[in-house]
């Protein structure tokens, strides 16, 4: 694992630990010295792990289109910044290089990244890990959905058991690492 796709808000929340948590998450990764791809924002969590990342002097993958591009939300510091037409080609872009995910608290736009990612791991398009970094138990909620979900017969209990939860960066980036990809559920 040499790059990590890391999905957060493009704004930073109501309270300064998501800042915080953004911050030691880049932190971890460089001293890993590993990369960051994202949806190259200058705003929100999104902006802060890339100025960490850059600050540190790691790479940073930013893809994002073009709408965004001229709307001026793109960083232009990125090491690389890589302009394309729709949010779903910039979607499957970072689902291809990223070695793994992470999904930090976010709105809409990082959970259908999460949810997508689940079901390309579940149909194997992909066989990567994923992660939540669930900063004050922010995804405490959506757990218990997707529990629910898996109760009531929608969701395979391997989906479930391969999304890999913590709130700490470094077990979550040791879990990713220990990943190892199953054969998909039968139908």
């Amino acid at each position: 694992m040499k790059k990590i796709t890391v999905y957060c808000g493009s704004k930073k929340g109501n309270k300064p630990d998501y800042e915080a948590a953004a911050i030691t998450l880049a932190k971890e990764m460089a001293k890993r010295d590993l990369e960051l791809v994202y949806g190259a924002g200058r705003v929100g969590l999104m902006g802060v792990i890339a100025d960490e990342m850059l600050a540190a002097g790691k790479k940073v993958l930013g893809i994002i289109p073009q709408k965004l591009v001229d709307r001026e939300v793109a960083h232009q510091g990125c090491t690389e910044l890589i302009i394309v037409e729709t949010m779903r080609d910039r979607k499957w872009l970072m689902a291809e290089r990223g070695d793994g995910f992470i999904a930090m608290p976010g709105g809409i736009g990082t959970l259908e990244e999460l949810f997508e990612i689940m079901t390309l791991n579940q149909l194997h398009y992909i066989q990567k890990p994923l992660a939540l970094y669930n900063v004050n138990g922010y995804y405490n909620q959506l757990l218990g959905f997707l529990n629910h979900a898996k109760q009531e017969g929608f969701l395979y209990p391997e989906q479930e058991e391969l999304l890999l939860v913590s709130d700490d960066p470094a077990e979550l980036l040791d879990k990713m690492s220990d990943y190892q990809a199953r054969r998909p559920a039968d139908w």
